[in-house]
């Protein structure tokens, strides 16, 4: 169920649209997930399930065809931008645009059909959508992770 917002997620699982939701709330790179750490203890109904660190590697996808050095705009979480601080700077000139999800700005890339335009997302966004991945290993890191909390809503017997 696709969600704009951190605090769509958890108010998804708390008004029981949803059973359960999984938020990011700490990359090694980026630091906490402020959105969905507010999220998390706006809801006093959430209950958090499980932890799971899951290793994050990005990529920059554009249309077939496009190169990095046709790019002028990247669309992205804002998150997942913070990770590619070093690869953004080496790239002054691409506008950076911040996109609700990175699966979400690789959609827009394929969406647009421009080849001066890209996402940063997961190397697996380009498939699903279409793309081919125009570079690879964007992260500052190559030990990248991020912390995610499986939460569902609190059973009224408790």
């Amino acid at each position: 169920m696709p969600c704009r917002t951190f605090d769509d997620v958890a108010r998804a699982v708390v008004n029981g649209h949803a059973d359960w939701g999984v938020l990011p709330v700490e990359n090694l790179i980026a630091g906490p997930v402020h959105e969905a750490l507010d999220a998390l203890s706006r809801y006093d109904s959430l209950e958090r399930v499980a932890e799971h660190v899951l290793p994050i590697h990005l990529a920059l996808l554009g249309l077939p065809g496009a190169a990095v050095e046709d790019i002028r705009v990247v669309l992205s979480h804002g998150v997942a931008l913070k990770q590619c601080r070093e690869w953004l700077w080496e790239h002054r000139l691409i506008t950076v645009t911040e996109a609700h999800d990175t699966a979400g700005a690789a959609r827009m890339v394929a969406l647009r059909r421009d080849p001066s335009v890209a996402a940063i997302a997961a190397s697996w966004a380009a498939e699903l959508h279409g793309l081919v991945v125009l570079a690879d290993g964007l992260e500052d890191r190559p030990d990248n992770t991020t912390r995610f909390v499986l939460v569902r809503r609190l059973s009224a017997a408790r």
